[in-house]
């Protein structure tokens, strides 16, 4: 028989699972309040409509799932076939009735919960494949699907913001953007300073400590995870060299 509750029972793996669907359900709040009609409307990403969007996040729970069954059984079950067949799913999604296009996020939403549910303690540091290549415990697919859940909602254009998704979920999203910034070279100059945190007015920074002269951006942290994700530039300030351009040079994180 099925386990009628979480089989995890490490409390920092609890807290993310809970994180994770507290996510689910905000883009589902997000997306009941939009009519068939409005799914039509655009989104915060160039080209994606919010059939797109909503496409993108059920597939993706598929495809978090087939990674928790990886784990679950140790048969190699990939994200995607190929980055080809990912676009095209998104593509295909976007085309279905409203009616079907609720009932693929719906669907996927409480597989995926399942899967979790069901994944033993001891599978959780089974080894995974990421879409991207990289090698993670299937402990790290909670948060692979904690920031889609949360940043593809503000995608939606109706209402949700940044400043709605919990402060642990929007520190950990700028380490990953930062750290992907220093992994490719392109934060050499730039020092993030966000002027609060988790309400408790302790700042973080991030990005090139060492400069001289950095290009400095301030800001709450809700509005510095806006910018870093491409999503918007409002409450920030940039000063020092390339301040303008820094401003603008974020890119769109889908």
């Amino acid at each position: 028989m099925a386990a009628r509750h979480d089989l995890a029972t490490d409390p920092g793996l609890q807290e993310d699972l809970l994180q994770a669907r507290r996510g689910t359900a905000f883009f589902a709040r997000k997306l009941n309040e939009l009519t068939d009609a409005e799914l039509d409307g655009g989104t915060l990403l160039p080209d994606w409509t919010r059939r797109h969007v909503v496409a993108h996040v059920g597939y993706n729970a598929r495809a978090i799932a087939r990674l928790v069954e990886w784990a679950a059984t140790g048969v190699e079950t990939p994200m995607y076939a190929s980055s080809d067949a990912r676009n095209h799913e998104i593509n295909f999604g976007a085309t279905l009735s409203p009616i079907a296009l609720r009932n693929l996020f719906d669907h996927s939403a409480v597989h995926l919960s399942v899967e979790w549910r069901d994944l033993p303690d001891e599978n959780w540091a089974n080894e995974v494949r990421t879409a991207q290549g990289r090698t993670v415990p299937a402990s790290e697919t909670v948060w692979m699907r904690t920031r889609e859940v949360w940043v593809h909602a503000v995608d939606l254009a109706n209402g949700a913001t940044f400043n709605d998704i919990p402060a642990p979920v929007l520190e950990r999203l700028l380490k990953d953007i930062t750290g992907a910034w220093k992994t490719r070279g392109t934060d050499t100059g730039l020092l993030i300073n966000v002027t609060d945190t988790a309400g408790n007015g302790a700042g973080l920074t991030f990005g090139d400590t060492s400069a001289a002269d950095p290009t400095l951006i301030t800001g709450p942290l809700p509005a510095v995870v806006e910018w870093a994700t491409g999503r918007g530039t409002s409450g920030v300030t940039a000063t020092g060299p390339s301040a303008e351009s820094a401003v603008l040079a974020a890119p769109k994180w889908i």
